[in-house]
């Protein structure tokens, strides 16, 4: 005969076994309805593009759609906001720009969200180097040429990367830190812009991915010096910054997170689902014309991949003069 606490004790069991039933039921379902994607760039760009493709492979995977959710602005605030406050049910996921996980902590002491705690990994979706072009007004063709150029005349070098704390931005950072040299930069809101002061002579260089240089490069308007990682297959030619500044390594990257809380089953099928849309040669073409390339990970691979960008960047971000606001983000 059960003792009052030994069967208060099997009560208790038998009552979490069957809320959790219908939880794990729901989980084997998904996804029963559209799913969101929030992302942190504006429509049309280069990684709305990426999203797209990525949104339709989980889409035609996983049977329900995959819609993304523009949320643009504040160096990606917007949209971690949006989705650090969704339920953790899965039908909101994160597609954040790497850089936004780097530098938000660093820029806003008080963010209402942590990221290592409020999202969890599902996969990396892809990777693109970035490239390293100047006018060619400029009558420099190789990196170590611009290295001397900028030598000469400290501080009068304009370089243009995007907004502050992206990506191409911190990649110029990380140039002047390992090059020693004196160079100023300009913030654009986009690449076109900077692009068109690049032609009129207002702007020496321009940092960027190659979907936002290729126009120009094909039509002569920029010379590109270096790619930050490796050599691409576009310019086969076209010399690494390691080359000149052995160790050096600046990738924008695209990863897909879900709220904290949501369900492994959910979690694992998505995560599946992601990884036979990046083995599709479909988008693996798509991928290419963009200058992207895959990299598929587990989540754990994606949590240590994170860390290891964290102590890369955060160095570069704090001697770069990012100063963080004690104002709590609107």
């Amino acid at each position: 005969m059960l003792r009052w606490s030994q069967a208060r004790k099997v009560g208790w069991w038998s009552i979490l076994i069957l809320l959790a039933a219908p939880l794990a039921t729901l989980a084997a379902d998904y996804p029963s309805k559209p799913v969101k994607i929030i992302i942190q760039a504006a429509a049309g760009s280069g990684p709305d593009m990426i999203a797209r493709i990525v949104a339709d492979g989980l889409t035609r995977q996983l049977g329900k759609p995959f819609l993304i959710i523009n949320q643009p602005g504040a160096g990606g605030l917007i949209a971690a906001q949006a989705a650090a406050s969704a339920e953790p049910d899965g039908y909101t996921l994160y597609m954040p720009s790497g850089s936004a996980l780097m530098v938000l902590p660093e820029t806003h002491a008080r963010l209402p969200f942590n990221f290592e705690t409020e999202f969890l990994p599902i996969g990396m979706i892809g990777k693109q180097p970035m490239l390293i072009t100047v006018s060619p007004k400029l009558g420099i063709s190789t990196l170590p040429g611009l290295i001397a150029l900028a030598k000469k005349r400290p501080g009068e070098i304009l370089y243009a990367g995007n907004t502050p704390g992206t990506v191409p931005s911190l990649t110029g950072d990380m140039l002047k830190q390992r090059a020693s040299i004196d160079t100023t930069f300009v913030p654009y809101p986009g690449a076109a812009a900077a692009l068109k002061d690049l032609m009129s002579g207002q702007i020496s260089i321009v940092i960027e991915s190659m979907p936002a240089l290729a126009g120009a490069i094909q039509g002569g308007s920029v010379t590109v010096l270096a790619a930050s990682e490796k050599r691409i297959p576009q310019f086969p030619d076209v010399a690494t910054v390691a080359e000149t500044l052995p160790g050096f390594v600046a990738t924008g990257w695209f990863a897909l997170l879900a709220r904290a809380g949501t369900s492994d089953i959910v979690v694992q099928k998505i995560g599946d689902g992601l990884r036979s849309s990046l083995a599709d040669a479909g988008l693996l073409e798509k991928f290419a014309s963009l200058s992207t390339e895959t990299d598929p990970m587990s989540p754990a691979e994606l949590r240590s991949f994170i860390q290891h960008e964290r102590e890369l960047w955060l160095p570069v971000i704090r001697k770069a003069g990012r100063r963080r606001s004690d104002a709590m983000p609107t």
